[in-house]
């Protein structure tokens, strides 16, 4: 096969794509395009609920393995649209729909890496391409519930827009349930044991932490308080405040490190949502990452969370597009950005493959 009509046969898949919603949970019509796709080149599929995975033509279980992987979910739609979310539309070079972006183009990007490499014989490494479900809502029935039926994984590329620049660490999320007691009583007496009062403190100790190490790629450990909730009727003292605290780990932490830290310092009752969701790191002198800086590319680390945080192997993220249009109006992607895509990918895997 040419490049080009790999080429073309990714615009029009991503375009099938757009065409049908697939919110996290719904992606089993976008499950099935993919497969229709690659049975177009003679590729069978394997699938677990909404995912689909499978080996190159000559896998060989005593080589490494290299994982290529994206989501197949999107966000639904803001209200901010002036454009039909589910209408791919090409204008002025841009292919505008939902998902085309976040993560249709990085999707169909490694999906033609897959196909042009599906049939070589003698490669150093295998290579194993997952669609996969629920990332944008970090749901149970994604990446995570695959890895048990996927052979042993040594490295993994996960598609996410990234300019084709390789994010090399990426930090983790933590979120945690704050609950502060107090004393139920009428406003208008003596009352000092006041749950929000509580809360307040600890609250206030949070927003002066501060964390030691600091990485250059991913910057500090940011602790952030973004709900609460508390009382019923203004004359009455709550007994409870309940607030929700966002923290974004950089790689010198994981999640129960940092969980331990803010235990200690307050107060209220912490209950952590989930550990699952830690940062990740590999070495720049990675050679996926040495092939992608000597073809101009240059490294960093993402503040947004992607499948990473679920892998247990050296990752990076890294496809087509531009962080900032995710989940944003009007999503597009560059139909240069996408075929350039596709072309660096196939280039640095001829480096290492």
């Amino acid at each position: 096969m040419e490049i080009n009509q790999l080429k073309q046969e990714a615009l029009a898949l991503l375009k099938k794509l757009i065409r049908t919603p697939s919110f996290s949970g719904e992606e089993n019509e976008a499950s099935r395009l993919v497969r229709e796709y690659l049975e177009s080149f003679g590729i069978q599929c394997q699938t677990v609920k909404n995912n689909l995975w499978t080996l190159n033509r000559y896998y060989d279980p005593g080589k490494p393995t290299v994982l290529l992987n994206s989501h197949l979910d999107t966000v639904k739609p803001n209200k901010g649209y002036t454009r039909d979310p589910f209408k791919p539309e090409v204008k002025d070079g841009k292919l505008y729909g939902l998902g085309s972006n976040d993560a249709g183009g990085p999707l169909v990007s490694l999906l033609s890496t897959f196909v042009w490499f599906y049939n070589r014989k003698n490669l150093k490494y295998n290579l194993l391409i997952a669609a996969t479900a629920e990332e944008e809502s970090s749901g149970p029935n994604g990446l995570n519930s695959l890895l048990e039926t996927l052979p042993p994984i040594d490295f993994a590329v996960v598609g996410e827009p990234t300019g084709m620049h390789p994010a090399i660490a990426e930090k983790g999320l933590l979120v945690i349930d704050g609950y502060a007691p107090g004393k139920a009583g009428h406003a208008a007496h003596g009352n000092t044991d006041n749950a929000i009062y509580n809360a307040l403190d600890d609250i206030n100790r949070l927003r002066e932490l501060e964390f030691d190490k600091v990485s250059h790629l991913l910057g500090k450990v940011k602790v952030t308080v973004t709900q609460i909730e508390a009382g019923q009727q203004h004359n009455v003292v709550p007994a409870n405040c309940h607030f929700v605290i966002d923290v974004r780990i950089n790689e010198y932490y994981s999640n129960s490190e940092i969980f331990k830290m803010l235990d200690k310092q307050t107060k209220s009752r912490l209950v952590a949502r989930s550990f699952n969701l830690n940062s990740s790191f590999i070495s720049p002198e990675h050679p996926f990452v040495l092939a992608a800086k000597k073809l101009g590319r240059s490294t960093y680390g993402s503040p947004t969370l992607s499948d990473q945080s679920v892998l247990h192997c050296p990752s990076l993220k890294m496809g087509p597009g531009d962080s900032t249009r995710s989940h944003s109006a009007d999503e597009y992607i560059g139909l240069d950005e996408l075929d350039k895509g596709i072309e660096l990918f196939i280039a640095i895997f001829e480096k290492i493959l």
